[in-house]
């Protein structure tokens, strides 16, 4: 009988500075570009920056757990490692598959997002109308980009870790670079006066803050790359968790100083007139039209980055599983040269590339959707560390969490808190065409689990986690 592939070991090739641009290049990545405008809309600037805050303390808390885990079982699949040793077989491709979703959710939603900032650059490039989806027409043009910058970005993780670093690094610098002239420009030109109104009244306060906070697992979603990736980073475990929480800080800090800035340049009337309010702003901060496009290249230059890191996570969240006899075999392919999970790297680029074909309304459908896969596995991630804690209190914690119980039981509550923030009856409920695509994906990876579960069987999964965990389950 066939069982999943042997491959050979990653390399360790991930130094700290390779590691912060991966986790905080994804979490960033194009959605405040083209969301900011929406957001203060949605629940008023300071209510804005308070969804953020909020949300954002709940992924630090969140993030924590991630830290302590990671360092403690510093290898490739992060969430299906804890899980697994946690709580067992199904749960463990639960969370799995369920932030793979996430992941290629990102992805797919760069594939959309590349044409559509395009299209801020060329006015009118995109002809050749194919069809209407959602009253949004879908031009020929216009897919040919998100499936071009699909299949670059494919080739770039296929070829290996060292490349796509390489990425990394040089565009999140650039992205940095362009964030300060703007944050500081911003401070020192704006009028508070603008910021008005500060809360949705019409919304209602706290209705509007949900409707942004229902987005922040999505835009936050990111430092949980560094554990998918923890067999190729080369730092001492501890480093690893200390890496983890400075990107999650750093991120908050970005958005809640970005939605800032963009409040304090334009005005409400701005803001409903603007397709793009943050490079809007940025034009507003030096008046001038070149100030503008530069946004606009930052904006490019996250989808690059959050493009970079989801196929990173995620390739190696499918290889994972399917080395554990979860998926089929042929996902835990590693290849012989780069390195690299060669067939889960392909998998994602084919999924990602159907994405341009259904136009600009699947950007919200995909975050939202994705936010919710996420916001799973992170309530699976908050049970395995209360679990581990409770029964293997003396397990090896080089990031060991002060408070531990305290801070995987707010961590739990949290993630419930933010999974209701998806279900019917909220606010911010998803939508039918949401629900489907997150039932589909689901039922997709059920068909594979348990087609891979029959082949396989459960022996085989237990002796392959063993040999990564070393014996400790």
């Amino acid at each position: 009988m066939k069982t999943p592939t042997e491959a050979t070991r990653f390399e360790r090739v991930l130094a700290r500075k390779d590691v912060l641009a991966l986790a905080f290049g994804a979490m960033i990545g194009w959605g405040w570009i083209v969301l900011t405008g929406s957001w203060i809309q949605s629940a008023g600037s300071l209510g804005a920056i308070t969804a953020f805050v909020i949300g954002g303390i709940a992924i630090v808390l969140v993030g924590l757990t991630y830290a302590e885990l990671a360092s403690a079982m510093p290898q490739v699949g992060g969430e299906h490692v804890y899980s697994y040793r946690a709580l067992g077989h199904f749960p463990s491709f639960l969370c799995t598959w369920s932030i793979v979703l996430g992941y290629m959710s990102v992805v797919s939603f760069e594939a959309v997002a590349l044409p559509t900032v395009v299209e801020h650059l060329f006015p009118g490039y995109a002809v050749g109308h194919l069809w209407t989806v959602a009253g949004w027409d879908v031009q020929a043009t216009w897919v040919a980009v998100g499936v071009a910058g699909s299949v670059v970005m494919m080739w770039i993780n296929y070829i290996g870790i060292r490349m796509a670093a390489l990425v990394q690094k040089v565009v999140t610098l650039l992205i940095l670079v362009v964030g300060v002239m703007f944050i500081t420009g911003s401070l020192f030109t704006g009028e508070t006066a603008t910021m008005q109104p500060l809360f949705n009244v019409e919304t209602g306060v706290v209705g509007g803050i949900m409707i942004v906070m229902i987005m922040v697992p999505f835009m936050f979603v990111g430092f949980d790359v560094i554990p998918q990736a923890a067999e190729e980073i080369n730092l001492p475990f501890r480093e690893i968790g200390r890496v983890l929480m400075f990107s999650v800080i750093l991120a908050v800090f970005w958005y809640a100083l970005i939605i800032l800035g963009t409040s304090l340049m334009l005005t409400p009337t701005a803001l409903e007139q603007s397709s793009l309010a943050v490079p809007d702003a940025m034009q507003a901060v030096f008046g001038s039209p070149w100030a503008g496009k530069l946004m606009v290249f930052a904006g490019i230059a996250g989808i690059i980055t959050s493009w970079n890191a989801f196929y990173i996570g995620g390739s190696r969240a499918i290889y994972a599983l399917a080395h554990a006899g979860m998926l089929p075999a042929f996902l835990a392919k590693l290849h012989p040269r780069y390195k690299t999970p060669v067939n889960a790297i392909l998998m994602i680029g084919i999924l990602s590339s159907i994405a341009p074909f259904f136009g600009r309304p699947a950007l919200v459908w995909l975050v939202d959707a994705g936010g919710l896969g996420i916001v799973i596995a992170y309530l699976f991630v908050a049970l395995s560390f209360l679990a581990l804690r409770k029964r293997e209190p003396d397990l090896e914690r080089p990031f060991k969490v002060p408070n531990g119980k305290l801070v995987g039981g707010l961590a739990l509550v949290l993630s419930v808190g933010m999974i209701g923030l998806y279900m019917p009856g909220s606010p911010s409920a998803l939508l039918p065409v949401e629900w489907v695509v997150f039932g589909g994906w689901m039922l997709l990876g059920l068909g594979m689990y348990l087609w891979s579960r029959n082949r396989y069987g459960v022996a085989h999964t237990d002796e392959a986690m063993r040999r990564e965990l070393g014996g400790g389950i």
